[in-house]
């Protein structure tokens, strides 16, 4: 790997731990707010984690591929 390659793999590496720490958050934050009754908000936020979980598997590709590819 290139070290242009490794430097960016660190920088969406660093990315991608932000989301998951930020998702971890608001997941915390929805459940708080569906056992004081926003039942329809908690639901919300989960369609909305769904996808930031789909864009960290997609983020986490790309770091291996950065990662894995021999330069060229």
């Amino acid at each position: 790997m290139d070290e242009h390659a490794s430097v960016t793999a660190d920088m969406l590496e660093l990315l991608l731990l932000n989301q998951q720490a930020l998702r971890a958050g608001i997941e915390e934050l929805s459940l708080w707010i569906k056992q004081r009754g926003s039942v329809n908000v908690h639901d919300n936020v989960l369609t909305t984690l769904t996808t930031m979980d789909a864009n960290s598997e997609a983020i986490a590709s790309g770091i291996e591929f950065l990662r894995t590819t021999p330069p060229q």
